[in-house]
């Protein structure tokens, strides 16, 4: 439960009297919700900060739908996170899966009498969605992350936005779409470590597409230590999962073992993860490091 007078769960028996008996003295959000859900998870902050900057004249009713399935049966509810604004006792608008903070806000804007204490600035608008795609990433919630980044260039069409785009597509396995994004970066100058780190990552994506599974890599290897088709396509597998520091460890003993392996595939590797880290990550210091005393 909330610590905030404006944010509070509901259930089948008090949904009337929290929501809509409220509703005819104030806008009440409905966020229909689960702990499964990663994107529900996501919204959730960004739906109480909205609510908190209202003081009052906006309330947000929670509804866990592994709970209180009544209630998603009732109002229809067939996806998460759904979001359902409440007047006069009736449902007025909402949306479903994520969205961004400037899409709520203009949803609200006919509806709420009150306008938020501070309209957010683009480049807070900005950070705010780039930290909601970088923790459905990380959980794996790939089409959530796209849906919302293209929801936001429709209305903000930046360099930093296409470059997050990007990204969510290529680890969505669209990597034909994602370089269609990356083709249209306004300013490739001003973005260009961000590029060439981000062409690295589509690229060991693209190498890692038709590989065995890590677990037929791994009896490979079992079976055979020297096998320098398996170490580098494990290396590369461990580049896809953000997996750095073994992928690296893979490389170098690549290089160390068999570094004319596909025409120096270990060392050309090396170098892109350098450039994907960038220049002062410590693993890029390690392993540049590493690979100069094996060199020489």
């Amino acid at each position: 439960m909330s610590q905030s007078p404006y944010i509070f769960d509901v259930t089948e028996e008090t949904f009337d009297r929290y929501v809509l008996e409220n509703s005819f003295h104030k806008p009440v959000l409905v966020d229909f919700w689960a702990e499964w859900c990663a994107p529900c998870k996501a919204l959730m902050p960004m739906l109480a900060k909205i609510t908190e900057e209202h003081a009052g004249e906006l309330l947000l009713a929670k509804v866990n739908c592994d709970e209180q399935a009544g209630l998603s049966e009732r109002f229809g509810i067939r996806s998460l996170p759904t979001v359902v604004l409440f007047k006069d006792g009736q449902p007025v608008d909402g949306f479903a899966g994520i969205q961004p903070e400037s899409a709520i806000r203009a949803l609200l804007e006919p509806h709420v009498s009150q306008p938020p204490l501070a309209e957010p600035e683009s480049e807070d608008a900005e950070a705010d969605i780039s930290e909601q795609v970088d923790d459905l990433l990380l959980n794996g919630n790939f089409q959530p992350a796209i849906a919302l980044l293209q929801q936001a260039l429709s209305s903000e069409p930046t360099d930093k936005l296409r470059l997050l785009l990007a990204r969510a597509l290529g680890l969505n396995e669209q990597l034909d779409e994602a370089d269609q994004v990356l083709a249209e970066i306004a300013d490739s100058e001003a973005h260009k470590l961000a590029l060439k780190s981000l062409r690295a990552e589509l690229g060991f994506l693209r190498q890692a597409r038709h590989s065995p599974s890590e677990a037929q890599l791994l009896e490979r290897l079992k079976k055979s230590p020297q096998d320098s088709e398996a170490t580098f396509q494990l290396a590369i597998l461990k580049l896809t999962h953000q997996n750095h520091k073994l992928a690296l460890a893979h490389l170098l003993s690549l290089f160390q073992h068999d570094r004319g392996y596909a025409d120096g595939a270990a060392q050309r590797t090396l170098l892109e993860v350098f450039d994907l880290l960038g220049s002062e990550h410590p693993l890029t210091t390690q392993y540049r490091r590493k690979l100069y005393q094996a060199l020489y």
